[in-house]
């Protein structure tokens, strides 16, 4: 596999050719763990790659940042019954959108574990050697919402053009940060410019993966991209979803009670 132009020698990133010409790209990220809460931000990603013809773009080999301890490389059979180790990688794909006003990419991978600095500098590598125009960076986190509301999507960026643009706030929060903040920060300190998406999802509901909250983010995502989608077998999904939902409330006294006084306090605020 050849290496593209502008990639170091010795970087975790590794990047396909062929795929040099993408017209003005945009790069979306998704992590799971911390900032994916309901699976709905890998969710969203996951349903774009079913969804859009895509080609592999590139990966960063995660030796160096995931504890295999906790997230394990898998052992496939191959047909001539042989075994591959397929490792827990973060992976890039492109795809081309010739009816859309620009090309997409979307990554996919777990939150490191390990190094962050060092995987921040793999990134901005990869949206310096891409020419991409923005990247935007899906999460999801548990909050004390109501469930059958339509999902609140919060936009933040620490681009001024962007927040003007789209009606984005600028981040003020203080406290731990997961992945997404760290390369927020590193994007910003290179000029490149970069938002977050967070759909607020309810946190006493166990069902995964949050199909409503995934379909928000991407109902969202089309508005900052200006990109169109075919999301009626997601909205298909969330359908189910809501009612899977309704039912484990109506059979659950405590959860019910739980619900009604979020309720009662969204009504008289």
């Amino acid at each position: 596999m050849c290496e593209a132009h502008g990639v170091a020698d010795g970087s975790p990133l590794h990047l396909y050719p062929g795929l040099e010409d993408l017209r003005d790209p945009v790069l979306v990220l998704a992590y799971a763990g911390w900032s994916d809460g309901g699976d709905a931000a890998t969710s969203a990603v996951r349903y774009l790659l079913g969804e859009l013809s895509v080609s592999r773009y590139g990966y960063v080999d995660t030796e160096e940042f995931l504890d295999f301890t906790v997230v394990r490389p898998h052992a496939r059979r191959r047909s001539d019954g042989r075994r591959d180790i397929v490792w827990p990688n973060h992976e890039f794909f492109a795809a081309r959108l010739a009816d859309e006003p620009c090309d997409l990419v979307l990554g996919l991978g777990v939150e490191p574990h390990l190094r962050w600095k060092a995987y921040s500098t793999a990134m901005v590598e990869l949206v310096q050697s891409g020419n991409f125009r923005m990247v935007v960076m899906l999460g999801a986190y548990l909050d004390d919402v109501i469930y059958s509301q339509p999902v609140d999507v919060n936009g933040f960026s620490s681009d001024a053009a962007l927040v003007e643009q789209h009606g984005l706030s600028e981040s003020r929060y203080e406290g731990p940060t997961g992945i997404t903040g760290v390369l927020g920060d590193a994007f910003r300190r290179e000029g490149i410019p970069s938002l977050s998406l967070w759909a607020r999802v309810p946190h006493y509901v166990p069902q995964k993966p949050n199909a409503r909250g995934a379909c928000a983010l991407l109902r969202d995502f089309e508005n900052v991209t200006g990109l169109h989608f075919d999301l009626s077998s997601l909205e298909t999904e969330a359908a189910s979803y809501d009612e899977t939902v309704s039912e484990l409330v109506a059979n659950d006294p405590q959860l019910s009670a739980y619900v009604r006084e979020l309720k009662r306090r969204a009504f008289t605020q």
